[in-house]
């Protein structure tokens, strides 16, 4: 089974660039060895551990190790057909697909974010191309500093450090300036001094300003104006499109124009800013980009962009748009979150409660994870509305998926209260770390008879039935005593009247733990001594509870973060 499995799962991850599909992957083992459909689970484990094995390998390792051991299936695979879990891109090659993303630093990556990252750098892995990240900070009126630094880390961890190139706006003011002054000596812009309301009302009316029949020289003029003698809100420099465009929006747009604000890159040096249309124009063409995969809320920009390209005789990318996602029952604005953080009412950007990635990332939430619910939505016009409890319920599904097999258990009780049974002997009891995975050996938990419960599991513990605390032994409960019964699960399964299964800690070798919870509420109590091997990052399940994060580790105290169940 294991070589059947793994020759399919190289000819999956071959065939779509790295990613695997346990589905159709069980499909093809089924196929070949219809004997295995009675153990399906086994098989789907297997698969998932094929795809660990072999997670890292490259393209060409992928096929030399596929060649060796199954060249059959090698010969099959049509290396010219881009396939992969996404629709194919128009207009692409592989190999040379460049796409980006391109968020304004005004604070770092929320889950809404992550979609657009997802989807951008997976049409990069499919095609082999390149994902880069542009930093839009042109508007130096909403920048938060920190945010340069916490979107490339955000970005580096979402796609494993898959950024190809990153590009910051400010650092590349003279190339807007000269493709501006270049579209000004055509003919193609001019610098706009009218009032700004009366020119919107001209507008409207789809007729032309004073400014926009003034010569080419005059215009050269009045553009170098900008940097000095016009003062902020006294002159725009628009571009001269269809004056009676239906749609309004498309009449005459601006392009540059003067923000005195100071900004955190440049200081005071620079006060002619890009609008986003143009410098998002002049950096498609300058980047390579092939492909602009975005909201379709950006389709009157994406028009915007071709007639600039147009003008300046640039080939434009190949836009794709998706529809809106409406994530209801988050608060995603990242002005009104920062905000927030200033009151007070959140510790920062890494609160447990937040929506953003970095917290979501120090519970243990895994890139892969949102990738795959970028990929299980697509490139698609559709609009769609995903609550709350939808998010999360894919999220968990797709990180359990990932952090399962290497999440060791463990013993946690938290508001503990301690009980005695009577005649339980002293034993060592052995556990297995994962119970998936009995190669990966055991934890031994020394018990004398004392141990902590959750008060809750005591409230809960029913006279006259048997009890058991997981791999240690059976006890019942007498007029509020608990007495041992045996050891065996086995009399415990075969029990006519089965009480509850428990987790416990030994009173005599424990270690305080406490979870900090999503909710921001820490739960307090003692896991178990094997604890002290765990270090920061370590992601565990805590038995019959939940995966959690180890956070902080001190000699005495294991502090975790709340995952999911």
């Amino acid at each position: 089974m294991k070589e059947t499995t793994l020759k399919y799962v190289l000819k999956n991850a071959y065939d779509f660039n790295g990613s695997i599909n346990d589905k159709v992957v069980l499909g093809m083992v089924l196929k070949e060895k219809p004997e295995l459909k009675a153990k399906v689970p086994e098989v789907l484990k297997g698969i998932q551990a094929a795809g660990k094995e072999i997670s890292k390998l490259s393209k060409e390792e992928l096929k030399k190790k596929l060649a060796q051991l199954a060249l059959e299936l090698l010969q099959e695979t049509k290396e010219e057909k881009v396939e992969g879990p996404l629709k194919p891109l128009p207009d692409a090659e592989m190999g040379k697909v460049v796409v980006r993303i391109a968020p304004s630093p005004s604070g770092p990556l929320h889950i809404g974010h992550a979609y657009g990252t997802a989807l951008n750098y997976e049409y990069a892995q499919m095609y082999q191309g390149k994902f880069l990240l542009r930093i839009e900070d042109t508007n130096p009126e909403n920048i938060y500093p920190q945010a340069y630094e916490l979107i490339q880390d955000d970005v580096n961890w979402l796609t494993e450090n898959g950024i190809a190139k990153v590009v910051v706006q400010s650092s590349r003011l003279g190339i807007y300036y000269d493709s501006a002054e270049k579209l000004v000596q055509m003919g193609k812009a001019y610098a706009c001094t009218c009032n700004g309301d009366a020119w919107i009302e001209m507008k409207n009316q789809g007729k032309a300003c004073p400014c926009r029949s003034l010569s080419a020289k005059e215009n050269l003029s009045r553009y170098a104006k900008l940097f000095g003698e016009y003062a902020e809100g006294e002159a725009v420099l628009r571009l001269k499109t269809d004056i009676q465009n239906k749609n309004p929006a498309m009449r005459d747009f601006g392009i540059m124009r003067i923000v005195e604000h100071i900004h955190p890159k440049t200081g005071k040096t620079q006060r002619v800013w890009p609008l986003m249309i143009f410098s998002v124009a002049v950096d498609d063409h300058e980047l390579g980009v092939t492909h602009v995969l975005n909201g379709k809320d950006h389709a009157d920009n994406a028009k915007k962009e071709q007639i600039i390209m147009g003008y300046l005789g640039w080939k434009s990318p190949s836009y794709q748009h998706w529809g809106r996602i409406n994530f209801e029952g988050f608060e995603l604005s990242t002005s009104k979150t920062r905000r927030a953080i200033e009151e007070g009412k959140y510790t920062g950007w890494e609160d447990i409660r937040l929506p953003f990635l970095r917290g979501l990332r120090k519970r243990g939430y895994q890139p892969g994870a949102f990738r795959k619910f970028a990929l299980g939505i697509g490139l698609t016009l559709n609009d769609k509305t995903v609550s709350i409890e939808e998010f999360w319920k894919s999220i968990n599904a797709f990180n359990r998926d990932i952090i399962e097999p290497d999440a060791n258990r463990y013993f946690f009780v938290d508001s503990p209260a301690k009980i005695k049974i009577e005649k339980a002997p002293a034993k060592v009891a052995e556990i297995e770390l994962h119970p998936n995975y009995p190669q990966r050996g055991k934890r031994k938990i020394s018990a004398t008879g004392e141990v902590y419960l959750c008060k809750t599991d005591i409230e809960k513990l029913e006279e006259g039935k048997l009890h058991r605390l997981m791999d240690y032994c059976n006890f019942e409960v007498k007029k509020g005593k608990y007495h041992f019964v045996s050891e065996g699960y086995e009399e415990y399964k075969n029990s006519l009247k089965k009480g509850a299964i428990l987790h416990w800690v030994p009173v005599k070798e424990n270690l305080a733990a406490e979870v900090l919870m999503d909710d921001a509420k820490v739960i307090t109590g003692y896991g178990e001594k094997n604890m002290e091997k765990l270090k920061a990052g370590d992601i565990v399940q805590l038995e019959r509870k939940f995966y959690a994060r180890v956070d902080e580790k001190s000699k005495d105290k294991i502090k975790f973060w709340y995952l999911h169940k």
